[in-house]
């Protein structure tokens, strides 16, 4: 008996989500049904945006989808909830257990191969077309199911963490199996190939140790550098929390004591990859930055793009509102005023986490959307194929 339940975990990692028992139909639309009674009792406001009759019918029809139901479809058609019910923090936690190691980025010119494994480092660069023979604009209509697209920063933030995951494409039926998926690819020169990546175990292609198109900025939650050919002093922040080895008061004091000893000629902030955790960790280097002689058009520049979002998007609100800060990139996958501070139930058979808000955030009263950038930049992959920044190459001119 034990070798059997052995086996039948096996078999269950194998399809690429950790699950440990053979479900039934029934326990899929027992799941479904338990969504449908517990979040709308947990979420601050689940009816904001989608009538409690039109969210009903939502379920309804999910529930009548499933007819053959298998971890893929049922995630999949989780994931179709948020999008109906139009609050960005309310999501889907899925445990994966698989994924393709290649990962991707969208540039002007399209969306390219920026890390493979070590055996697939020939197509880095290679700007992708397809997957298994279904062009890139039908991958991303079938993405546009599950993933809201009203804004087109949080959508293609969402797509680029999705579309290496073997069970999100198996569920959209996009591949038949989650062991490997085909990548049409077409190379600098025009030539085009593809390219079959068998999975890999892993929860998220992101954090497999994978071989980079550039080389890769220094990790840590927050960490400087400043260049004295061109009197820059860049600040990474890349996660809105405290690092308890090197706490954020201790790199504040220490950033301004370079600041009063070097005497930059500009601050370059960057939030680009910073999807939220504690707004209230860059509090006292803002309110350090509003004393700053860098605190003037011209001196103090706040890089924002399609990854910031939540407690980061909240920190650039401050920066624009209270700062003379340059806003450049792109527009934020985060809407400045959100539903946010996210809690979670799991579904009793399943097990996957429904992460849901228990806080409204009026950031800024009377605006809708993501926050834009006072200045557009477009980003290239030809000049990141150079290692150029368009970002810091605008704030050092």
């Amino acid at each position: 008996m034990i070798k059997k339940i052995i086996s039948l975990c096996f078999i269950l990692f194998q399809s690429g989500l950790v699950f440990c028992q053979q479900l039934s139909k029934a326990d899929y639309l027992a799941d479904l049904y338990y969504l449908k009674d517990t979040l709308p009792k947990r979420h601050i406001n689940l009816f904001a945006k989608i009538s409690k009759a039109d969210f009903e019918h939502t379920i309804a029809a999910m529930a009548a989808r499933l007819t053959d139901p298998d971890m893929e479809s049922f995630t999949v058609e989780l994931y179709k909830l948020p999008v109906a019910i139009g609050d960005e923090h309310t999501h889907i936690e899925p445990v994966f257990t698989k994924a393709a190691p290649i990962r991707f980025d969208k540039f002007s010119e399209g969306i390219f191969v920026t890390a493979t494994d070590s055996a697939d480092t020939d197509v880095l660069l290679y700007k992708l077309d397809g997957i298994n023979g279904h062009p890139i604009g039908e991958v991303i209509s079938r993405f546009k199911a599950i993933i809201q697209s009203g804004n087109s920063s949080f959508f293609d933030s969402r797509f680029l963490h999705l579309i290496n995951n073997p069970v999100m494409l198996k569920g959209l039926q996009l591949t038949g199996s989650t062991d490997e998926t085909s990548f049409d690819l077409t190379a600098p020169n025009g030539k085009t190939t593809r390219r079959v990546m068998k999975s890999v175990p892993g929860t998220d292609a992101g954090n497999l140790p994978l071989v980079a198109a550039q080389k890769q900025q220094r990790k840590g939650n927050y960490w400087d550098n400043y260049d004295a050919r061109t009197g820059t002093l860049y600040f990474n922040y890349n996660n809105c929390q405290d690092n308890d080895a090197h706490p954020f008061a201790a790199f504040n004091n220490a950033l301004f004591a370079l600041i009063d000893q070097k005497k930059p000629k500009r601050l370059v902030i960057d939030l680009r990859d910073n999807s939220g955790g504690n707004s209230g960790v860059l509090t006292p280097f803002i309110d350090s930055v509003k004393r700053s002689y860098l605190n003037a058009k011209g001196k103090l520049f706040v890089l924002i793009g399609k990854q910031t979002f939540s407690s980061a998007l909240m920190n650039a609100v401050d920066f624009k509102r209270n700062t003379n800060a340059i806003l450049l990139g792109e527009a934020t996958s985060g809407t400045v005023n959100h539903y946010g501070e996210v809690r979670g139930f799991r579904l009793p058979h399943t097990k996957i986490v429904i992460g849901y808000s228990t806080r409204y955030w009026e950031n800024w009263k009377g605006h809708d959307g993501p926050l834009m950038p006072d200045v557009a930049i477009a980003y290239s992959v030809k000049n990141f194929g150079k290692g150029i920044d368009e970002a810091l190459v605008y704030a050092e001119k």
